[in-house]
């Protein structure tokens, strides 16, 4: 299925947003995701499934001032 990830196009196999995360590699830690502009908990990623067109953005954590 086609999604797009932080404003970029990408083709995926995910089925959920778990998935969608384990497939990108993201750390298991300080990482968000919205998806068509609503937060998913963590807790949600592996109930939460993923629908052809959606958008997604990832936030990352980052330390500093």
């Amino acid at each position: 299925m086609k999604l797009t990830v932080n404003n970029k196009a990408v083709e995926t196999q995910a089925a959920n947003l778990q998935q969608l995360a384990d497939e990108l590699a993201l750390p298991a830690q300080g990482v968000a995701m919205a998806v068509n502009n609503r937060m998913v908990p963590r807790i949600e990623w592996a109930s939460f499934p993923l629908t052809e067109g959606a958008q997604v953005v990832i936030i990352k954590a980052a330390c500093g001032g």
